[in-house]
């Protein structure tokens, strides 16, 4: 690969179009179910709480902890039947607590651009593209908080997006994640382009490997979906594109598991590690 991503001699700074509205957030309430799902979109503040349900046979220290920052926040706890928990939470494991809550706040693709341009420090972000399974998302999200990846981009399509079991799934982690909606991913990434990121794709079969790569820099790392990886428009749009090198017989790895290793990868790299 040619040069660091993040260049700025390669890429100049486009003027980005002013919209408005840029937060998506619909009307409706939504449930989310489960303790670290509550807890942590309590700690978050971003989401409106009409009320918090916990069952009413349920009295540890999971429990307390919900209704002492609930209090703090004053939003209402009641106490109702497992049934009920049962009837909100649907087919999702409640553990014996549910909020009632506005739906998670997520923005535009317009929105990161705003956000990219008065960065002073090179930026990190993670597309998730075509990723279905909220198992999947939902870890992906959680790993790249904890790998300092500075935003999120999916599609508004043919992606498992934010939602209550998602949230689950990252185990809370979603409700602090700064998520972006993008309408057209190609499109997006020629606009990342122009503010001097490098977009790698994570794909199975590429030439080059991933410790090969200088992740340092403004840097987009595109993880493609379970089964079909990444879509031949978004594919093209990538600088590079990279894989995991494996000695096994085994082909391929997790959309999960593999974003993973790359994400910490690149956080390796940006802190000037060598093993």
């Amino acid at each position: 690969m040619a040069g660091k991503p993040g260049s700025k001699g390669r890429r100049g700074k486009p003027q980005v179009p002013r919209r408005k509205n840029e937060n998506r957030n619909p009307g409706d309430k939504e449930i989310l179910y489960g303790y670290h799902s509550v807890f942590e979109a309590l700690k978050a503040g971003r989401r409106k709480f009409e009320s918090i349900m916990v069952y009413e046979n349920r009295s540890d220290k999971r429990v307390r902890a919900v209704a002492d920052l609930a209090g703090e926040k004053q939003v209402a706890v009641q106490t109702v039947a497992g049934e009920e928990l049962d009837r909100l939470a649907g087919l999702g494991r409640h553990q014996g607590i549910a909020a009632r809550v506005s739906p998670f706040p997520v923005q535009s693709a317009s929105a990161l651009l705003k956000q990219i341009e008065t960065r002073m420090d090179p930026f990190f972000i993670l597309i998730l593209e075509s990723i279905e399974d909220p198992q999947n998302t939902g870890a992906l999200i959680r790993t790249a908080l904890c790998a300092d990846v500075d935003y999120i981009v999916m599609p508004k399509d043919r992606c498992a997006l934010p939602s209550a079991g998602v949230s689950r799934s990252s185990a809370g982690a979603m409700e602090h994640a700064p998520i972006f909606l993008a309408t057209n991913l190609s499109v997006l990434i020629r606009d990342l382009k122009k503010y001097g990121a490098w977009v790698a794709g994570l794909d199975a079969g590429a030439d080059k490997g991933l410790f090969e790569a200088d992740l340092t820099g403004n840097l987009a790392l595109v993880v493609g979906g379970e089964h079909t990886g990444l879509r031949p428009g978004v594919r093209k749009a990538c600088d590079f594109i990279l894989s995991i090198p494996m000695e096994t017989q085994i082909t391929s790895l997790n959309a999960s598991v593999a974003g993973g290793i790359a994400m910490f990868e690149a956080r390796r790299q940006r802190l000037g590690l060598n093993f």
